[in-house]
């Protein structure tokens, strides 16, 4: 690894310490949401009886929505001009629409058909992600502009990510909240409360970056772009400017890999710990409860590996760059997804807490780096084609991480119908179902975290030439 040359932030570069708040707080609900939807989607299967195939596709599909959605949110966040900035308005609608439809998604009662399930729930989370989006994208453009520093980037997407591990903290609980009887008939009652909690909580703090959060580039001249058919083709140059950036791309390849590769895992790991480590137990009632607690009990201690991997993260990348504190971190949590087999053990069902410690390294790490990164990729498009497009960046590469998403979604359920689990089997699945899962479980997210470490070598972006981007960029200004 090539020892990069160091640069001190300055003074004017530093974000202060309110305006990262309530950044912070806008990653949270950033968060939030995705934890909230992976933990609780699983009432479709357990709680409503619903084919793992089916609830794969219904997680699958709105995120091929997003493909459309994503980059027009970008692209209009790029482009208009307020009184209030580029950013800010697309935020305070987003998180309104988004905490709304949050709830509805989650209003299910029993004994209708599967079908009916399938269309309700399909419907309303497109309508959710549709909402959600004019939210996060503009978040996130509006977090690549926050500060010009290399450094300060890197700390800004530290501190986001590190308020933004309370959801999950928080999330691998949600099942157990569920599945309370003092307080809830069934877990499909508990999802109903729960969702208006969750979609209340996006409201409020969503709203916050909307208010508060001041905007870098809000006064740019507005864009000679007049007529439906030129701006058309502006957004689709837009966009292929982006999908062309070398940098780019690899950044959002290697993000598809390490975060499709462990949310395809975590489809798993609940069907582990409860048919698996816990279906020795004498009902299914007890199966769950038991394995409920150890579900949120690793998810808790995971996050708070995750804490202490990210203030790592980000004080190591200032001394080895980001590049190589990347490929560190990710090898680190192959170990721990190594440690997995060895973890699931019926007889010390919390020998699994081994591996959390190193998992956390993996996700950890990959955002408060990859954000940082993409920020430098939109300095470089700046000096190469003299547009400021944070907006298009943001949605193509979180669209990316959508799609990580929505390909675990519809893999998991038909590889989990490909192992022969059967709901109906209750606490007697075959040992041939029960292996699979787990080499499902451990195997993919090691095989595609080694494949984004053999990307990430390639990525050019050195500290050095950072910093040198920033100069050439900054005198083109002046200039201008």
């Amino acid at each position: 690894m090539a020892q990069p040359t160091h640069h001190v932030t300055a003074r004017e570069d530093r974000i202060p310490f309110f305006q990262k708040a309530i950044y912070s707080i806008g990653g949270l609900v950033n968060n939030i949401q995705a934890a909230a939807l992976g933990s609780m989607v699983i009432v479709l299967n357990l709680g409503l009886g619903m084919n793992p195939a089916l609830v794969g596709l219904i997680g699958a599909i709105p995120r091929f929505v997003d493909a459309i959605s994503d980059p027009i949110t970008g692209y209009v966040s790029d482009n208009i001009r307020t009184r209030w900035g580029r950013r800010k308005p697309v935020i305070f609608f987003g998180a309104l629409t988004g905490g709304l439809f949050f709830m509805l998604m989650f209003q299910l009662y029993k004994g209708h058909t599967e079908s009916y399930y399938f269309w309700y729930f399909l419907m309303f989370q497109i309508l959710f992600f549709i909402g959600f989006t004019c939210y996060s994208i503009p978040w996130i453009a509006l977090g690549y502009e926050m500060t010009p520093d290399y450094h300060e980037r890197t700390r800004l997407q530290g501190a986001s990510n590190f308020i933004a591990q309370f959801a999950w903290i928080i999330s691998p609980w949600f099942f157990k909240i569920m599945d309370n009887k003092s307080m809830f008939s069934d877990i499909v009652h508990g999802a109903r409360v729960l969702s208006i909690i969750v979609g209340a909580f996006i409201i409020v703090g969503g709203i916050l970056p909307a208010i508060f959060n001041k905007e870098h580039f809000a006064k740019l001249p507005k864009p000679d772009v007049k007529g439906v058919w030129n701006v058309t083709k502006d957004f689709f140059k837009g966009a292929g400017t982006a999908l062309k950036c070398g940098p780019f791309l690899k950044l959002c390849v290697a993000t598809l890999l390490i975060f499709g590769g462990f949310m395809l895992a975590s489809a798993f790991t609940a069907y582990v710990i409860f048919f698996y480590v816990f279906g020795n137990q004498s009902t299914m009632d007890l199966m769950y409860q038991n394995g409920g607690t150890l579900l949120g009990v690793n998810g808790s201690v995971s996050s708070v590996c995750t804490f202490c991997v990210i203030f790592l993260t980000t004080w190591i990348s200032t001394k080895i760059g980001k590049r190589n504190t990347f490929l560190i971190t990710i090898s680190l949590s192959i170990i721990g997804y190594a440690l997995k087999w060895i973890g699931y053990n019926p007889s010390q069902p919390y020998l699994l807490l081994i591996s959390a410690p190193f998992i956390a390294f993996g996700l950890g790490s990959l955002f408060t780096l990859m954000n940082s990164m993409v920020a430098d990729v939109c300095d470089l498009d700046e000096l190469q084609t003299g547009t400021r497009r944070e907006g298009m960046f943001g949605a193509i590469y979180w669209w990316m991480v959508k799609l990580g998403v929505a390909l675990a979604s519809v893999l998991s359920g038909f590889l989990l119908n490909a192992t022969g689990f059967d709901i109906a089997l209750g606490l007697k699945q075959s040992a041939n179902a029960l292996l699979w899962m787990r080499i499902f479980d451990i195997g993919i997210p090691i095989a595609t975290s080694l494949a984004a470490i053999f990307i990430i070598m390639t990525f050019d972006i050195s500290e050095e030439k950072a910093y040198d981007i920033r100069k050439q960029l900054e005198a083109k200004r002046g200039k201008a």
